[in-house]
């Protein structure tokens, strides 16, 4: 995808979450997508960003007017950051990026086992039901974090560390009967879709990170088919 025709799809993107309304990206709106493009944020992922502005103008009311793209373009960087974190790709200037994430506010541990809990049973009560493995796995899971919060007093030192350990365990083995159940034609798409979002990146790693950075998108894409909460915690 050429950057004119990445800003053509975006506008696209943009005119049916406006409800039909067409939005021109053009003059600075042009060169501020084409930066997109240029940084590699694929463009699944700069929807994503734009989603996420989305749900929050809807949480404020009915919406006055239409949405320019330029009042995406934080929640896009913030979407691309954390897409890149969750694959593993390192990009030139990632110690800045990473100290800018830095600043800006966690989730508690507690709050993110809730918000866990919260997923998990959301997922299990959902009309397309998940395949057997994969529900046993995540009602054991959700039994196991249920009883995280029977731990005393907060949760500091070895004890969050070994809790974050366990977190990591749990979140590999959920992944891992994801895998096993879904459709083998489900998994090619994802690995085609996978491989796409790397493809700017490619050249600069070797065949081994590639290969292993390409298993973790193929994961991470899995995780959103199948609505699959993160239970890692950093």
């Amino acid at each position: 995808m050429t950057s004119d025709e990445y800003c053509r799809e975006i506008e696209a993107y943009l005119c049916r979450k406006n409800d039909g309304h067409l939005i021109r990206i053009v003059g600075p709106s042009f060169e501020r997508v084409c930066g997109w493009a240029g940084q590699g944020i694929p463009f699944k992922v700069a929807c994503r960003g734009i989603d996420r502005y989305f749900e929050r103008y809807y949480e404020k009311g009915p919406r006055r007017r239409p949405v320019q793209v330029d009042f995406c373009e934080a929640d896009v960087l913030d979407a691309f950051d954390a897409w890149r974190r969750a694959v593993g790709v390192r990009l030139p200037d990632a110690n800045m990026t990473d100290e800018a994430a830095g600043k800006r506010p966690r989730r508690s541990l507690p709050d993110h086992l809730k918000r866990v809990l919260e997923c998990i049973t959301g997922r299990l009560a959902a009309g397309a039901a998940p395949a057997p493995a994969l529900r046993r796995t995540l009602e054991a899971i959700a039994d196991e974090v249920s009883s995280f919060g029977d731990l005393r007093g907060p949760i500091r030192g070895e004890a969050r560390d070994r809790l974050r350990a366990r977190l990591g365990e749990l979140d590999r083995m959920m992944l891992e009967a994801a895998r096993n159940e879904a459709d083998r034609g489900v998994l090619e798409t994802l690995r085609r879709e996978a491989s796409d979002e790397l493809a700017p990146f490619r050249e600069r790693m070797s065949p081994e990170m590639y290969g292993q950075t390409l298993e973790t998108a193929v994961s991470r894409l899995l995780r959103d088919h199948e609505r699959l909460p993160t239970l890692t915690f950093d």
